[in-house]
């Protein structure tokens, strides 16, 4: 069992949204129409018709009439459902809280639980899915990552897992580092939030999450490689002498330059990393007493943290890599090499302290229009725009710092994005200007929407409070198909 942490912003932000509304959900028994105001996370459009929906309580809701009535699935779980994919109009998977993994093979009537390698573990899995009826793809917190290939029977495990190189290697608990030296799986704290692969290049696939991870698959999710944002904000290492620590007056207004050109951009923040010649290891990284060389690595970080702090950006936006590990003894016994291998991470060819943009966008949804053009979604308002396949990303500016949950791309420069609070943008340039709806209901909507999905162009919105629209025109105008019109106001009263 993995020790478990906080529950990720996800699930927090989904779950007491609902607060201030006094809503009290109470489990339904039986078929019929929704009769219930279940939170609806996530849907999944086999047709213009037909529409499958799931969130809260276990709940799963199908529509086969474009959403003019609703049938609640037969579903052997109370937990929460975050996400819904199906592989077509009978093969569907859902996944949830504490590993939960449910499968249809009767186009979403009933469902039954399957087992993965994250069942006992109880990690909560945000993400599915459906590539085709034998093939499906799942992530979810602790770098989840798993695989089926024959319909659920089997599920392969690719979870990112922390080796003794790994950066978090040092912040793992004693019990934790020695489980990796003895070969076992420790995995990353790290939470991936979604998954997605093209429906034209089902073997074009695309992971993200929190921190900026960000992946791609050319295989079908065999094999990933990193994707990469582009900042555009940059500053060169500060070089200095041999033991040299201060830096200088140009250098710290260098560093006060970089710092507020990013100081209101809060999904970015400022990693230090000190770096030391070869000359000063021999002379100050002795393998009995390496602490003078610490001292130094430690006060070239403290420099450059104190110029970016009087440029007015604060302490919890600083990531400081390469710290010294001052208990370095506690690892020597089981691993000798270890003071070796932090030396020869710190190693450059002069003195200098390098000063970089960390990535630190914590991302919803991703979704591409074909091979090359894509988006992302996250919090905060931030928008990613890929158009390479997702190896490379930049930021574009929505005006707004509100969290985006989901993004659907057309074919051409057609994108529409909704969050939090009834936001909805919509964009017919690629992504470089964002317009609000000029639908009026929206200026009823005031809960979360969390899903977006089109075929062709009839699409769904789903959300807070069973709502669902439903529009026929590729997003120019929409329709409430559930709850009444009356309920979606009544959602927004304290």
């Amino acid at each position: 069992m993995l020790h478990r942490r906080v529950l990720p912003l996800l699930a927090i932000s989904l779950l007491f949204s609902v607060a201030c509304h006094e809503v009290h959900f109470e489990p339904r028994g039986g078929a019929g129409e929704i009769d219930i105001l279940d939170d609806l996370f996530s849907l999944s459009v086999i047709d213009s018709e037909t529409v499958i929906a799931s969130g809260y309580w276990g709940a799963i809701y199908r529509s086969t009439d474009g959403g003019k009535s609703w049938t609640k699935a037969t579903t052997p779980t109370k937990s929460l459902i975050y996400d819904i994919s199906m592989a077509d109009e009978k093969v569907g998977w859902a996944v949830g809280q504490l590993g939960l993994v449910l499968y249809t093979d009767d186009g979403g009537q009933t469902w039954i639980k399957q087992s993965t390698p994250k069942s006992e573990q109880g990690v909560h899995l945000f993400s599915v899915q459906a590539i085709d009826p034998l093939r499906a793809l799942a992530v979810g917190e602790w770098g989840t990552i798993i695989g089926t290939k024959d319909g659920g029977k089997t599920w392969r495990d690719d979870s990112l897992t922390v080796s003794v190189t790994h950066p978090q290697f040092v912040w793992l608990t004693v019990h934790d580092q020695e489980r990796i030296r003895n070969g076992e799986a420790v995995f990353e704290d790290v939470g991936l939030n979604d998954v997605s692969c093209l429906a034209s290049d089902t073997e074009k696939c695309w992971i993200i999450g929190e921190f900026a991870y960000l992946f791609r698959s050319e295989d079908g999710g065999d094999t990933w490689e990193r994707g990469e944002i582009l900042s555009g904000v940059k500053v060169a290492p500060i070089p200095l002498a041999y033991n040299a620590i201060e830096i200088t007056d140009a250098d710290r207004v260098t560093i006060a330059e970089f710092a507020q050109g990013i100081a209101d951009k809060q999904h970015l923040n400022i990693a230090i990393e000190p770096r030391v010649s070869a000359r000063e290891i021999k002379a100050f990284g002795k393998q009995d007493d390496p602490f003078p060389l610490f001292e130094i690595i430690e006060a070239r970080t403290q420099e450059v943290q104190s110029a970016v702090e009087d440029a007015g950006v604060l302490s919890d936006r600083i990531r400081r890599r390469g710290a010294p590990p001052w208990d370095f003894e506690d690892f020597l016994e089981k691993d000798p090499d270890f003071l070796t291998r932090y030396f020869e991470s710190r190693l450059s060819e002069s003195p200098q302290i390098e000063v970089t943009i960390a990535q630190n966008p914590y991302l919803f949804s991703v979704r591409f229009a074909d091979e090359n053009e894509g988006y992302i979604s996250g919090l905060g308002g931030v928008v990613l725009r890929s158009h390479d396949g997702g190896r490379t990303w930049r930021y574009e500016d929505i005006g707004r710092k509100s969290a985006i949950f989901a993004v659907h791309p057309f074919s051409g420069e057609k994108a529409v994005i909704v969050g939090e609070k009834g936001l909805i943008r919509l964009s017919s340039d690629g992504g470089k200007t964002w317009q609000e709806s000029s639908d009026p209901i929206f200026r009823t909507v005031f809960t979360f929407m969390r899903g977006v999905s089109f075929v062709g162009d009839t699409g769904y919105i789903v959300g807070q409070r069973s709502l669902v629209l439903r529009s026929d025109d590729a997003g120019r105008t929409w329709r409430a198909v559930t709850p009444e019109k009356s309920l979606i106001v009544a959602a927004a009263g304290h």
